[in-house]
């Protein structure tokens, strides 16, 4: 095997963009999920109910958004298994997601921002197939759940750098500044994905086939290949679950601090527990990444899944804000494992069928659901109970999920 300072040869010496892809995954961590919690704090902090905004209507804001963003699932999935040449589909996409949310301080209303809000989630659907795509299309599939840890652990580390900055950066800009921090990091994202030669991306490989589709090999049609596949229709419920718990509970944090604390302190303090949970992210993706073969994809979930459940409950026992980012930091346990699990389980659950990129599609588009949900419950609940029967409700639902998991869902590794 020869090495050089961008990428490695595989066995059969395939070209292999090891640093190339750790650096795409390093800075498109920020930009593929636009604005994130920093939206809810800028429209609250920034904003505010002189402008009508609080946390219920955010939460309709996020939800339109995210349910937009998961319509586009399935159809990004499509996309990605026909596609040619999905780096440039990546640097597209970066470039919309970053435009819609630099636009934000600039649209006023809720349909601006709603639109805006959409068009970003439209173009980050496309982010997790098609990294997804590359790197199975690359490695193969027997180095593909490591790749995978790899892939997480940098995307973590970009999270956490980036946080650590806008963190830094808010104390003497304000909460404007994560808008010029993502452009920034959209250029290096761009610059990245140009790196990859699309020549040594494997198309067949990519999608789950076990040969070239000019070969006449029998695929299922993607409407099959999911409903006829129980164990992935299962796997699909239990995303929608995990995320229905957790998508909202940084939100809600960070709302909470920009109450207690103030705008300013907040953006601080949320990127204080975006950068705990990702600085344990990243030594939880490369341990399960490199350790999924032995010890199953099964166990490993359910501590996601019992993390989960143990953060919700901890967040009612104090409003301090240093108690909160410690909490926080357990979300590093659970979405770490979930990350570098989800691509691996689908893969495992549809080898062969060539089908691989639709079904990550359909499975986040449950996810997606979950997660588009779980702003308007947390943010209904807010408002009508207050913080911590919200935290409560969402520790419950991740404890339904553990249970699910525990009960019905198969191992995926043989």
């Amino acid at each position: 095997m020869t090495t050089d300072t961008a990428a490695t040869a595989d066995a059969t010496g395939r070209h292999v963009p090891t640093r190339t892809l750790d650096a795409l995954n390093f800075f498109l961590a920020d930009v593929r999920d636009g604005l994130g919690p920093y939206l809810a704090i800028y429209l609250i902090a920034v904003r505010g109910p002189a402008h009508g905004w609080n946390e219920a209507t955010v939460g309709v804001v996020l939800t339109i958004a995210g349910i937009v963003g998961l319509l586009a699932q399935t159809p990004a999935g499509v996309l990605i298994d026909r596609a040619k040449n999905k780096p440039r589909i990546i640097m597209v996409a970066a470039l919309l997601v970053t435009l819609s949310s630099l636009s934000l301080p600039i649209v006023s209303g809720y349909a601006m921002v709603t639109i805006t809000q959409s068009i970003a989630a439209m173009a980050g659907a496309v982010f997790a197939p098609a990294i997804s795509a590359v790197t199975l299309g690359l490695v193969g599939p027997k180095l593909f759940a490591k790749r995978v840890g790899r892939n997480e652990a940098f995307n973590h580390a970009g999270n956490a750098v980036s946080a650590a900055l806008a963190g830094v950066l808010a104390w003497k800009f304000g909460p404007v500044v994560v808008f010029w921090l993502m452009g920034g990091l959209t250029v290096a994202s761009i610059g990245a994905a140009m790196r990859i030669r699309n020549d040594d991306i494997d198309n067949a490989v990519a999608r789950g086939l076990d040969c070239e589709p000019e070969e006449d090999c029998e695929q299922p049609s993607a409407w099959r290949c999911l409903i006829e596949n129980r164990p992935l229709m299962l796997f699909a419920a239990i995303a929608f679950t995990f995320h229905l718990a957790n998508a909202a509970m940084l939100t809600s944090v960070g709302q909470l601090l920009a109450k207690t604390v103030g705008k300013d302190q907040a953006t601080s303090l949320t990127a204080a527990c975006i950068v705990a949970a990702q600085l344990v992210m990243v030594p939880v993706a490369i341990v399960v990444g490199r350790n999924a073969e032995r010890w199953g994809t099964k166990p490993i979930f359910l501590v996601a899944f019992g993390f989960l459940a143990a953060r919700g409950a901890l967040y009612t026992v104090s409003n301090d804000p240093w108690w909160l980012v410690g909490v926080q930091a357990m979300d590093g346990v659970g979405a770490g494992i979930f990350g570098a699990l989800f691509p691996v389980v689908i893969a495992d659950l549809t080898k062969g069928s060539g089908r691989f990129n639709v079904s990550q599609g359909a499975v986040a588009t449950a996810q997606g659901l979950g997660a588009a949900l779980s702003a308007t419950l947390a943010g209904s609940i807010i408002v009508a109970a207050g913080y911590s029967v919200s935290f409560l409700t969402l520790a419950a639902i991740a404890a339904v999920g553990f249970v699910l998991y525990l009960a019905a869902m198969p191992e995926t590794k043989a």
